[in-house]
């Protein structure tokens, strides 16, 4: 396997201001860094990429969409501005080197209709997936939607509902991207669950229940670590936790809060602890 970390410990835009952190990260042992996309162009990833070549880190990518860019929106018009967005996405994560784009791709972050979704929904985001990964082909690059809890979204919120739509996106770039945090609101069992997306997995967050450093929190890490190695996965596990050293992107996930004392301790004890467990 494959061991990163989320850079939304810190910020929501990396840039060459942000050496010492990747520094740390290669100094914890980490294989690579996941960098988020909110802003910027493929040329600033792309300088960006010669920090990461020379620090020596390799990369995957997170991404969100906003309402305006929201793939299953019942506007023709607002569908086309999600696909230009992903495709914002894939040619900002290829600059960069990246290996893998995840996150919830599928549909605007926290955009709720009042009910769960329809086929209509469902196939008008396999199909954004489809296209995506098709930009996405000369690179390689993974496009990896996530399963959200029903508070964030409700198109993707179980690991079925995931399988069914990287099955329905039907290309081979089009893979899961399970996260911990996530499946411990909605899945009764982190190993289940993992089981039964393990034929489409492509990318694994390992993320505590608050958003702390791992181990410390309510996660049935043995069952996810259980049911990573019988799924026979060797991709990226990336630990996620968040700060509110960004101020604006905490408050949008409604981090109120410090859940440990430094973020430095999410690198430190949060590897340690993974690599126990997957060890």
């Amino acid at each position: 396997m494959k061991f990163g970390l989320n850079l939304l410990l810190w910020t929501t835009h990396v840039t060459q201001g942000h050496e010492r952190e990747l520094v740390f990260a290669k100094a914890c042992g980490f294989d690579g860094v996941e960098v988020p996309l909110f802003e910027g162009d493929p040329d600033h990833y792309a300088r960006l990429a010669l920090l990461l070549d020379r620090i020596g880190l390799r990369r995957t990518c997170s991404m969100g969409l906003a309402p305006e860019h929201n793939p299953i929106a019942r506007d023709p018009a607002v569908r086309r501005a999600a696909a230009a967005r992903l495709r914002w996405g894939v040619d900002c994560a290829t600059a960069l080197g990246a290996e893998t784009l995840c996150g919830p791709l599928h549909s605007a972050f926290k955009v709720f209709v009042g009910r769960g979704p329809d086929r209509d929904e469902v196939q008008w985001s396999a199909e954004a997936l489809r296209n995506a990964a098709q930009a996405a082909t000369p690179s390689g690059l993974l496009i990896a939607p996530e399963a959200l809890n029903r508070f964030e979204c409700y198109l993707v919120n179980t690991a079925a509902q995931l399988r069914e739509l990287c099955e329905l996106a039907a290309h081979p770039l089009v893979k899961a991207h399970y996260d911990t945090h996530h499946m411990h609101i909605e899945e009764a069992d982190q190993g289940r669950a993992i089981d039964h997306c393990a034929p489409v997995l492509g990318h694994v967050h390992l993320s505590e229940n608050d958003r702390g450093v791992p181990g410390r929190g309510q996660v049935h890490w043995q069952r996810a670590f259980e049911g990573l190695r019988r799924s026979g996965y060797d991709g990226w596990c990336v630990i996620e936790a968040f700060s509110r050293r960004d101020a604006a992107f905490a408050a949008g996930i409604h981090v109120w809060r410090d859940y440990f004392v430094a973020p430095e301790d999410v690198g430190r004890e949060g590897l340690a602890f993974v690599r126990r467990g997957l060890g």
